[in-house]
Formats: C-alpha cells, sequence, structure tokens
C-alpha cells in the first residue's frame, strides 16, 4: 500500500476539515460503497470508514461528473499497453461540472500509466479528483476498469442515521480508535441542525455506539460544503 499523505491525500475534499494524520492508507470498499482506509495520528493506529453520498435530487449532477470520468478513462485506452483499475476515490462535484476537461484527465492517466508495471500503484491528482490507477497485467493492447463509489441518499433528510449504520454494518469493533465519515458531496447538504427529528436520531445512534466500543468510543463526522461536525462531542471543524 502507499501512503496517500504524499500525494497531497489531506487536502482532498473528503479531509479538509479533518484532524490532521501522519499516514493514511487506502484499503478498499464494500458492496455498500464504504470505503476503508488505515490511518495514523498522533502514533495510534486507527480505521477510517467513509461513505460520499449525495442527493436523490442531485444525482443528475454525480451521474455527469461519472460520465466525464469515464469518458477520460475510454480515451486513454488507446494509448496504453496492459490492464488497469482507476479508483477515484474522491472530487468536488460542483466544482468539476464548471470547469473539468475530460482530455487534460485523458492524458494525465495516459502519461501516468506508462510508467507503472504489472503489480505497481499510484495515485492521481487532476484539479479536486484523486484517484489510485494500478497496473495488473501487461498486453498488446489497453484497457482501463472505471471504480468508484458514490451511494445515492434516497431517504428523507430525517433518516440521515441510516447511512452511519451502513458504515457500520459489517465492521466489528476493535481495541484501535474508529473515526466514521460521512462526506455529502451535495449542494444542498442533507445534514440539518434545525431538523429536530434528524438530531434526536443521530444523537440516538451516537449513544446506541458506546456500549458496543471496547476502548475508544468511535468518532463520527459528518462533513459537507459548510465544514464538518463531530457528533459526540459536537464540535465544528471548518
Amino acid at each position: 500500500m502507499i501512503d496517500l499523505i504524499n500525494y497531497g491525500f489531506q487536502n482532498s475534499n473528503l479531509f479538509q476539515f479533518m484532524p490532521l494524520f501522519d499516514e493514511i492508507f487506502y484499503v478498499g470498499h464494500d458492496e455498500d460503497q464504504v470505503r476503508q482506509y488505515q490511518a495514523v495520528r498522533e502514533n495510534q493506529p486507527c480505521t477510517i470508514l467513509s461513505l460520499n453520498f449525495i442527493r436523490n435530487d442531485e444525482k443528475i449532477l454525480w451521474d455527469a461528473i461519472e460520465d466525464f470520468i469515464k469518458r477520460s478513462t475510454i480515451s486513454a485506452t488507446s494509448s496504453v499497453h496492459g490492464a488497469y483499475i482507476f479508483d477515484l476515490l474522491t472530487i468536488d462535484i460542483h466544482k468539476e461540472i464548471k470547469t473539468f476537461k475530460h482530455v487534460e484527465l485523458s492524458t494525465l492517466i495516459v502519461n501516468t500509466a506508462i510508467k507503472l508495471s504489472p503489480g505497481q500503484i499510484t495515485m492521481i491528482k487532476y484539479s479536486s479528483a484523486y484517484a489510485l490507477i494500478q497496473k495488473t497485467v501487461d498486453f498488446d493492447w489497453g484497457k482501463i476498469a472505471f471504480k468508484t463509489a458514490v451511494n445515492v441518499f434516497k431517504d428523507k433528510p430525517d433518516y440521515l442515521d441510516l447511512l452511519i449504520k451502513q458504515l457500520l454494518k459489517d465492521f466489528t469493533f476493535s481495541h484501535d480508535p474508529v473515526i466514521l465519515l460521512l462526506n455529502d458531496l451535495s449542494q444542498n447538504p442533507v445534514f440539518d441542525p434545525q431538523n429536530q427529528t434528524q438530531q434526536l436520531r443521530l444523537k440516538q445512534i451516537i449513544a446506541d455506539l458506546i456500549p458496543n466500543s471496547m476502548e475508544f468510543v468511535p468518532e463520527v463526522y459528518i462533513q459537507d460544503k459548510n465544514g464538518a461536525r463531530e457528533l459526540l462531542s459536537g464540535s465544528d471543524l471548518k
């Protein structure tokens, strides 16, 4: 695994409001779009479970960005040799919908891919997009598999707590600290301090986490364009 700190990943929209880390390694994502990272903060290992999501009524914006990036990977395929995986970790949808140029990203993909040997992996940064690209095998023609993980939130804002449950669905608590990060890509954020039903449900799920914890109670962050807030302490990070 590569340390994503060395590629400026902590400056991405996924981590821009978060506490500083010394190391960040990407582990992978499950079928529910939950991404897992292993990190080190103040010499203490920790697990980060993150979920990028967007409101259902803004899904058309995500679909447009996804199409832009797919076009870039398809365009790059004719100029590379071998099989690659291009895994988009995060992107600022609302910035890129206005400025994204798929030819520029395609060129960057090609210039990066041709330097890789089978088994090698590196990070690509284009504007606000951060992605991992890995070469899996070598052959005479090119193939780039595009992967990403964004959850479309179809419930009412009242039920934002369901996404925290999704983060924890297949997770087993350990003796190391755990950070749960909901990253809202919506222009109109789902988190609403004035929504009493939503806030009560969030408080309840946080209270339910405490008996299941071992040495550390999970830190639960909800992040959007307005900043981030840690639900257990109620502190805001901007």
